[in-house]
């Protein structure tokens, strides 16, 4: 086998840099190391800025051709690429697993079945994209849609090819040639995508693949002059360096921030449906974007509420993500554990209550550890738990502290009680976040009312995470910047144009 594959679960990965259609090996390479039980996974291209020159010239020159290719090929070449998916369904769902710890039954059910549904959805609505002429004063006016031109994509570890293809199918679709840039935690299956796109005849030079560290590769890539697009989904600090070296060259953007989400409970609400939305935060090990992990609970309802929550939550089985009867698998790297417990530590420290949970795997509440090694660069177990934090329920808790007011992005979860609407809806906008809210209530028209003054991109009644790809998605205050998703996706990725044209047809001029 070549130096340059790894064989994950049976599966070869390329770990070389995807440019231009062909494989791009690296001077310097990145041990990834699965989360699970700390196996290297392989020697990963590590990216630098002559790389993601190299990727945004590829794209640069593939872009002409890809841009005036008739939509319905590029739609075409976009269902065969679902269909590449699609084939290769169990082997991007393994692969994945060993790669961030993400349930297995997970991506096999529904995260890959979504990828190639990203693709789909996206050939379809491009095949119909458009808008009614007006007439204005006897003038008819027409928008179309002009591909923007290369699009660098960088996107995050906790759900890594989902959430690419979210990127990358509009914006292929759209006209547009793309450098993805996955996150060094979780690179494996950006390179399938590669190997996926290119048997399904995407042109070189239309889609790149470039791995590394964001200070090395990503921020060049962000950079460059010839990038006509940037969109990030990841943390509130990254964005903002994103957005600020984009500004030099006017580069649009969408950024997608994370949040802290609340869960607002109210008295007439069917509270097993309740408990059932809280004890779905703890998915993924609680590093989902969009969790809402702050519980609001009415008064009236609280304590048999917290107390439900505690029992399902104890319930939850941790482990082996690859075992179908694990409900949480482990946390990512060992600063993403170490994030997680200071969280938890300071809150504690300042007065919290742990209901559930409220130390890592291993090690004991009160300060025990169990013995660990240097993180260094992989993914090691830290500790004799290795990376696995289990579902945690906080209460007493101050609406100012960090624990409320900070991502956390682990299995961590606080309650706090409100007495009126009013209430609720202050300590629910009361972050400087707005991704996402979810409501329980059985009152239809207080869920208008309070729906209408939450700030939050998406609001779930008596529901959590459905998403049509035809709605927008995104963040208020600083979970983001844009919206993507059905037609604001092609507004995002292309330059709209209005043409105006005189009343009376043509005048010949001889």
């Amino acid at each position: 086998m070549s130096e340059h594959l790894t064989t994950v679960a049976g599966v070869a990965v390329d770990t070389r840099h995807f440019i231009g259609g062909e494989r791009i090996a690296a001077t310097e390479t990145f041990t990834d190391v699965s989360p699970i039980d700390g196996t290297p996974l392989g020697e990963i291209a590590r990216g630098t800025g002559t790389d993601a020159a190299a990727a945004v010239a590829a794209a640069k020159a593939a872009f002409p051709g890809w841009a005036a290719t008739p939509r319905a090929e590029r739609a075409r070449l976009l269902e065969a690429v679902a269909d590449g998916v699609e084939k290769r369904l169990e082997e991007l769902a393994v692969v994945e697993t060993h790669d961030n710890g993400a349930l297995l039954r997970s991506h096999r059910r529904g995260v890959m079945p979504r990828v190639a549904h990203n693709f789909r959805f996206f050939a379809d609505r491009l095949r119909t994209l458009g808008h009614e002429d007006f007439e204005t004063r006897g003038h008819t006016q027409h928008v179309s849609w002009d591909p923007a031109g290369p699009c660098v994509l960088i996107t995050p570890w906790n759900a890594p090819l989902l959430l690419a293809t979210w990127k990358a199918a509009p914006a292929l679709a759209a006209g547009g040639t793309v450098i993805l840039k996955p996150s060094e935690w979780s690179p494996l299956t950006a390179s399938l995508l590669a190997d996926i796109a290119t048997a399904a005849g995407l042109p070189p030079g239309v889609l790149n693949v470039v791995q590394g560290y964001g200070p090395e590769v990503g921020a060049p890539l962000v950079a460059h002059p010839e990038v006509r697009r940037v969109s990030f989904t990841g943390s509130v600090p990254t964005g903002r360096r994103i957005a600020a070296s984009a500004a030099a060259h006017l580069t649009p953007l969408s950024l997608e921030l994370g949040g802290k989400s609340p869960l607002l409970v109210f008295a007439d609400a069917d509270l097993e449906l309740a408990v059932d939305l809280a004890v779905e935060q703890y998915d993924n090990a609680g590093q989902v974007c969009l969790a809402a992990t702050r519980i609001l609970v009415e008064e009236p309802v609280a304590a048999e509420f917290g107390r439900r929550l505690a029992e399902r939550a104890a319930r939850l089985r941790q482990g082996d993500p690859r075992d179908p009867a694990t409900d949480l698998g482990p946390l990512v790297h060992p600063r993403q554990l170490e994030r997680v417990d200071g969280f938890v530590r300071r809150a504690l420290a300042a007065g919290a209550r742990a209901v559930v949970g409220g130390h890592p795997a291993g090690s004991h509440p009160g300060g025990g550890r169990a013995g660990g090694r240097d993180p260094g660069d992989g993914r090691g177990a830290a500790r004799e738990g290795g990376l696995y934090y289990p579902p945690t329920l906080l209460t007493d808790v101050a609406q100012d502290s960090e624990i409320v007011q900070e991502e956390v992005f682990g299995p961590v979860l606080t309650l706090q009680t409100f007495t009126t609407e009013d209430e609720a809806v202050h300590l629910a906008n009361d972050t400087r976040f707005g991704l996402a809210a979810t409501l329980a209530t059985g009152d239809h028209e207080r869920a208008r009312r309070v729906t209408a003054r939450l700030v939050a991109g998406t609001v779930w009644v008596n529901c959590f995470y459905v998403r049509d790809l035809r709605a927008p998605f995104g963040g208020s205050r600083h979970s983001g910047v844009g919206r993507e998703g059905g037609d604001w996706s092609f507004d995002f990725y292309c330059d709209l144009k209005t043409t105006v044209t005189a009343p009376n047809g043509w005048t010949d001029h001889g």
